[in-house]
């Protein structure tokens, strides 16, 4: 079997983001879009969903085109409460000005509580609304910190992300 001949492939790129916030009295928890029923919420600028700005990261890390404090920082008065979903929405037209399009996402939140099997799928649905891809280019998953740092003690989640972007085919 012979490899593909050069330039048969669209060039792709990929991106990692992370994010943390600690957990606080008084703030709904918002995750991937999903307000997720908890005595406490994330502490942030925006509406704080950790999981979200992991994504957001990983799609501007991909195209090369910096951070969400760059795009969105929170020293501006803009941005206080905002839904992070419209970052997503913002990052995606930055990628695709830039030349490319969203081949996948994959985003993993880190805490022990709340579990959030329950509300994986409607994040899953609303990050690909947010993104502009189909749902299944998008896998949210959680893991447990088995009791272990920040988010094992319940002080802070955390959200682990990466993208997949694919240019324009030759």
């Amino acid at each position: 079997m012979s490899a593909p001949a050069a330039g048969k492939f669209p060039p792709v790129r990929v991106g990692q983001g992370v994010d943390v916030h600690p957990l606080v009295d008084g703030r709904p928890l918002v995750l991937g879009g999903v307000v997720v029923p908890f005595e406490r919420g994330l502490a942030g600028h925006s509406d704080a969903d950790v999981l979200t700005h992991a994504v957001c990261d990983a799609v501007l890390s991909a195209a090369g085109l910096g951070d969400l404090g760059q795009h969105f920082p929170a020293s501006d008065p803009r941005w206080a409460g905002a839904d992070s979903l419209s970052f997503c929405r913002q990052a995606t037209a930055l990628a695709a000005e830039a030349g490319w399009t969203i081949g996948n996402v994959a985003v993993t939140v880190l805490c022990d509580r709340p579990r959030l099997g329950a509300f994986l799928p409607a994040m899953t649905v609303a990050l690909a609304g947010a993104l502009g891809v189909d749902p299944g280019q998008v896998q949210v998953t959680a893991k447990a910190a088995e009791g272990l740092g920040f988010p094992g003690r319940g002080d802070g989640i955390a959200a682990l992300a990466v993208c997949l972007l694919l240019g324009a085919a030759p």
